[in-house]
């Protein structure tokens, strides 16, 4: 989010977007996509629409602050038309500042309530639900906690893993001061800091570590597992999801907004229509094991439905301030 690190890296990214942007002589429709998701996740996706509809689908990835960031230094003379990032709260931003058009309502209404924007400004692509990752053959499940609340306690201090730096954390944090305002969610970071987690760069990294026995728990996406272990690298890692309510248990999006200003809207919108075909629902759910937003779509059997998850009644929108989340984990001295 907005950290030192981010701030410096979105100066590059905004070069690099200008080179982009000079670099698009080719014939033929084309768009230019800012991604917040890694090529090896949604390149593939990208090849079947230009395959399917003859559109050139150019690309600028980097991290989803940057290109949240980007759009909105660019302001109304945006040089993208789609804006692809990791979570709710990216979007959330974005749309604040006006620079999301309006999508057409039939495909706003593809995708339940609460995974898109109340005003049809955004809408959800693929679903992943916040868990425990934990070490099966050091735990029982009933050993965990309950709820998310229970990893303060100081039995567990040295055992827990976290990623502060990472945006599916900070999206997290931010989930718990909207549910349960700033004061408990300090709290939570401030019994959680007193145990002594391991802090790693990212989930995949804290899953790993998980599985090889290095720490007990780490909190992280659901996803990370099933990924590791369709590469015989998840060890003894399992997950751990949390009931209804419990900030533990948030079910984030991955989503998607047409930039207001953006000269090729038509095509726009047919590139998020087809991030919600099947075809691409069950690309989501099969190959990167995260949860199809479009209710024709089942999950990965290995996976919970959707809608059947237990998640926090939290209006994703309202996950838009990043600002904010940063800041209180910078004044704890965890960033």
């Amino acid at each position: 989010m907005l950290t030192r690190r981010t701030l410096t890296a979105a100066v590059a990214a905004l070069a690099a977007l200008a080179t982009l942007a000079g670099c698009s002589g080719d014939d033929g429709p084309s768009l230019t996509v800012y991604s917040g998701r890694t090529e090896d996740l949604v390149g593939p996706l990208f090849d079947r629409f230009e395959a399917a509809t003859g559109v050139k689908v150019k690309v600028r990835y980097g991290d989803s602050a940057e290109v949240s960031g980007a759009v909105l230094e660019e302001g109304d003379r945006p040089k993208a038309d789609v804006l692809i990032v990791q979570d709710a709260g990216n979007l959330g931003q974005v749309d604040k500042a006006g620079r999301l058009a309006t999508l057409p309502q039939p495909l706003v209404d593809k995708v339940p309530v609460q995974f898109r924007s109340p005003t049809g400004h955004w809408i959800g692509l693929s679903g992943r639900s916040r868990v425990v990752a934990f070490n099966a053959a050091e735990l029982d499940k009933d050993e965990l906690p309950a709820t998310i609340d229970g990893f303060t306690d100081p039995k567990w201090k040295g055992k827990l893993a976290w990623a502060p730096t990472n945006g599916s954390f900070q999206a997290f944090v931010t989930a718990f001061r909207v549910l349960e305002g700033e004061g408990k969610a300090e709290a939570w970071l401030r019994g959680v800091k007193a145990n002594e987690p391991k802090a790693f760069p990212n989930n995949i990294s804290i899953v790993e570590a998980v599985g090889k026995g290095e720490v007990n728990a780490g909190f992280v996406n659901h996803y990370y597992l099933f990924r590791l272990r369709a590469e015989g690298r998840a060890g003894k890692a399992e997950n751990k999801y949390f009931p209804a309510g419990d900030p533990g248990g948030l079910v984030n999006v991955a989503g998607a907004g047409v930039l207001q200003g953006s000269k090729k809207a038509a095509d726009a919108n047919r590139l998020v229509e087809f991030l919600l075909s099947d075809e691409s629902q069950r690309y989501f759910a099969e190959k990167t094991f995260e949860l199809p937003v479009v209710p024709t779509v089942q999950a990965d059997p290995q996976l919970p439905d959707i809608e059947e998850l237990a998640r926090p009644e939290v209006e994703l929108s309202k996950l838009d301030d990043a600002k904010g989340t940063v800041e209180l984990l910078t004044r704890l001295q965890i960033l």
